[in-house]
């Protein structure tokens, strides 16, 4: 069975060049429009990762975050920020949230693929 991945992010073209890279590497994706949207979405299924930008309406990544690590169903889910902030404080507080990993846009398809590799557990 597919491991399942939730990209969360306000940008529709985004979510998709994400999407279509994953599916094409075998993995079922979720899709959250901001970090509100997706934690609707998060009902108690295995999601076995999470890949989120920080810059959102609504609820930011790092509300976002914190809210997931609240969730115990979701507490031990891996996420990953995938985002345009590449200040240290930032990811400092991404890290502080429970963030694994920081990847900053633009991105390549394939050192992301990289990344979910290392981040999704077997």
């Amino acid at each position: 069975m597919a491991k399942t991945i939730m990209v969360v992010d306000d940008s529709a073209s985004l979510r998709q060049v994400v999407g279509i890279a994953l599916e094409g590497a075998g993995y079922s994706v979720l899709e959250g429009k901001d970090g509100k949207d997706a934690l609707g979405k998060l009902t108690g299924q295995k999601v076995h990762l999470i890949i989120s930008d920080v810059n959102m309406p609504n609820l930011d990544g790092i509300g976002f975050l914190k809210a997931v690590k609240a969730m115990p169903a979701y507490r031990f889910t891996p996420v990953l920020m995938l985002t345009t902030e590449s200040a240290e404080a930032k990811k400092a507080e991404g890290q502080a949230a429970g963030a694994k990993a920081w990847m900053v846009k633009p991105f390549r398809p394939e050192a992301l693929l990289n990344a979910v590799q290392k981040l999704v557990l077997p």
